[in-house]
């Protein structure tokens, strides 16, 4: 197949795209490349997909249509991975415009192409943050969620809605995924995992807001790819039960799935902290602080429709993960560390 994958030179669309190319796709990558953090981690990633001869990596913005049209047009893709979006929900509270210019009119823009070009499937990131107010445990998908708490979340909610109705007007199916704090090699700087590694390395305190008493869904970056790919390979299909006297959120009489991509095994911050500690053999100095506005206590995945429909199943202990990780981040940044040392 040939597929187009977003955000290419993201974390997660890197490693979606690598895990297709190791598969036998022919892969088309897109990516602005901006700068929202360190560039030459984004060149880093492109370099190594580069490496395969079945790679083609384009450098635009998914808020400029008619280069977006012209890919499509030109390339005649069987299946779009949108992963591209400006992440960060701390972000999106000082500098909300980009957050309405890549993640929904870009959205649009993707969304016209697969329609006007008979794309077979449509498989995009949402995000966990659409939970937003919700404090039922596990988060579910069949679950209302109009209470987002940020920009962030209420953008990924826009794409849900923005899919489901092309998913109704054109018939093109269309799965959001509601990743849960992915984390893993080549992640990105301003995630936690990265954040602290890096601070304790350099001996530097680490900010731990919410005095450290909230709960994240830490889920391994091998463990998502999987996930996305198996789902990409799972056109969604109509629910033939679906009933609007009793509409189920998750699901529709459109070809239309959203799905929870998680570990579904909420691992509190402080254990989280500790399992990186372990790694580095030093202990980080705390800065213990309030939950930040747009923040939300705990997030823990639901994830037995994923499970039941594409046989999803997170294998990756956070220890295991985590280990990878910092084995990562000795390795790449080893020049850098000598310098300091």
């Amino acid at each position: 197949m040939k597929i187009l994958v977003t955000g290419a030179a993201g974390f997660i669309g890197f490693h979606t795209a690598k895990l297709l190319l190791e598969r036998g796709d022919d892969v088309v990558g897109l990516d602005n490349f901006n700068d929202y953090y360190d560039v030459s981690l984004k060149e880093s990633r492109a370099n190594v997909l580069s490496d395969y001869d079945a790679f083609d990596m384009h450098r635009t913005e998914l808020a400029d249509r008619e280069s977006i049209e012209s890919l499509f047009a030109e390339q005649q893709f069987d299946k779009v991975v949108h992963l591209a979006a400006q992440a960060g929900v701390r972000y999106s509270i000082e500098n909300p415009h980009s957050y309405i210019e890549s993640n929904i009119v870009g959205t649009l823009h993707i969304l016209e192409g697969c329609r006007h070009n008979k794309v077979q499937h449509l498989t995009y990131a949402s995000s966990s943050s659409v939970y937003g107010a919700n404090t039922t445990m596990p988060f579910s998908i069949h679950q209302n969620v109009d209470h987002p708490l940020a920009l962030y979340g209420a953008t990924k909610k826009a794409n849900e809605l923005m899919c489901h109705t092309y998913s109704n007007l054109y018939n093109l199916p269309t799965t959001g995924l509601r990743f849960f704090t992915v984390y893993g090699p080549y992640g990105r700087p301003d995630m936690a995992l990265f954040m602290f590694t890096k601070n304790i390395i350099e001996g530097k305190p680490i900010d731990v807001f919410n005095y450290g008493k909230h709960r994240r869904d830490f889920t391994y970056i091998d463990d998502i790819v999987q996930g996305v790919v198996r789902t990409m390979d799972h056109t969604a299909t109509p629910n033939e039960n679906w009933d609007p006297a009793d509409p189920d959120p998750g699901t529709s009489k459109a070809p239309y799935r959203i799905y929870n991509i998680g570990n579904q095994q909420p691992v509190e911050l402080m254990d989280y902290i500790g399992a990186i500690e372990k790694c580095l053999g030093k202990t980080a100095e705390k800065n213990l602080l309030p939950l930040q506005p747009g923040d939300v206590p705990d997030t823990w995945a639901d994830t037995e429709d994923l499970a039941n429909d594409v046989g999803y199943q997170p294998s990756t202990p956070v220890e295991v993960g985590v280990k990878r990780f910092v084995e990562w981040y000795l390795e790449f940044y080893k020049d850098e560390l000598k310098q300091s040392a």
